[in-house]
């Protein structure tokens, strides 16, 4: 067996279904380390809904949350973590996408200083959904990464997608808070000027390792801003693309939202606990099931009887018990009930009132690529 296939399957063989995404990455790191060396590396969760930041952590390198957000989601570089999903490439070297001048890049430009040469990025798609991505970087006196380091990477970046999405599916047991909603408000210039006691709470409960000097500096609530403050006034009159899920340390969903401030420029970045149907989708995913098995699966949480999910869906009701049975199989349930409950109840909102509607624009399926 070569490197590639074995590493493959080493990865496979990391039970992402116990572990939680943090856990899960470190060991692919140090699987992956003795075939692509590297001396630092990133990786960060995102919304396949709004390919938002969710979580990040950094190993042996540094970047403040606005540093991050101004280049993955306002300036134009190469290899942006969006490009690769979106492109279908998955994996590219700044050196190779440079043609051999790192200095025709942005982002290494203004990190050179801290010693870092090339840079190596993926991203990490799992049956056409954006799930996370990662950047894993050499120091300058180091050689560059070569195109086998690029293939080798895009090969296995599924199969880490795959494990990265099963984490989405781990119980955590840890004692869930909430505090209400919280606020973080940013200048004309993306400068914060104050963030709420709630906020602040919230932040420190997600998953950012190292956590932010100051909690506006989230790598999480920098990048709802700078989207909020890129979007062009009027284009997006129901601020959709400026929103996140995300889970905290405790298992507590949240929904993150950034809206303007009026005509002048300033921002703010509303933090709540998120409803089911904000989640939904998430988990769905999270589990593999298809568009048809996901809305199956809603009419269940809202607890409708067969006949009523099968007028509701315009299906029979025995194709109905066939994407339950489906269903089933692929969250390891054997109940409506232990569906509902361990799945979704259990596992993934404290709050499980039934909005009066949804919320539109999460229901993303994700990014295809092409």
């Amino acid at each position: 067996m070569t490197l590639v296939p074995r590493l493959r399957a080493d990865i496979a063989r990391i039970d992402a279904s116990r572990v939680g995404w943090v856990d899960f990455t470190t060991d692919v790191a140090e699987a992956i380390r003795p075939v692509i060396p590297f001396d630092a590396c990133c990786w960060h969760t995102v919304d396949p809904g709004t390919i938002l930041f969710t979580g990040t952590v950094n190993r042996d390198i540094a970047c403040s949350g606005s540093w991050l957000a101004h280049h993955e989601y306002v300036i134009d570089d190469v290899n942006k973590w969006s490009f690769l999903a979106n492109s279908g490439r998955i994996a590219g070297a700044t050196s190779i996408d440079t043609h051999g001048d790192l200095s025709r890049s942005v982002r290494h430009r203004s990190q050179e200083g801290y010693g870092f040469g090339d840079e190596l990025r993926v991203s990490f798609l799992a049956d056409g959904v954006y799930w996370g991505a990662a950047g894993f970087l050499r120091h300058a006196d180091r050689p560059w990464f070569t195109e086998a380091d690029v293939a080798a990477l895009s090969s296995l970046a599924s199969s880490i997608a795959t494990g990265l999405r099963r984490t989405i599916a781990v119980q955590i047991t840890g004692q869930r808070v909430d505090w209400g909603p919280g606020v973080v408000v940013f200048g004309e210039e993306g400068e914060p000027e104050s963030t709420s006691a709630a906020a602040e709470r919230w932040i420190a409960e997600m998953v950012e390792d190292p956590p932010p000097e100051h909690p506006s500096e989230s790598k999480i609530v920098q990048s709802i801003a700078a989207r909020a403050r890129a979007i062009p006034p009027g284009t997006d009159p129901l601020e959709l693309a400026a929103r996140v899920r995300v889970r905290t340390r405790a298992g507590t969903w949240l929904l993150l939202y950034g809206t303007r401030l009026g005509p002048g420029g300033r921002t703010a970045v509303i933090i709540h606990p998120a409803t089911p149907q904000d989640v939904a989708p998430v988990v769905a995913l999270a589990y593999g099931l298809t568009e048809r098995e996901a809305c199956v699966a809603m009419q269940c949480i809202q607890g409708r009887p067969t006949k009523e999910i099968s007028k509701a869906l315009s299906m029979s009701p025995y194709t109905v018990q066939d994407h339950l049975k489906s269903i089933f199989d692929k969250t390891g349930v054997r109940t409506r009930g232990e569906l509902v409950g361990q799945i979704f109840l259990d596992h993934y909102a404290t709050r499980w009132e039934k909005p009066a509607s949804e919320t539109p624009g999460l229901f993303v399926r994700g990014i295809e690529s092409t």
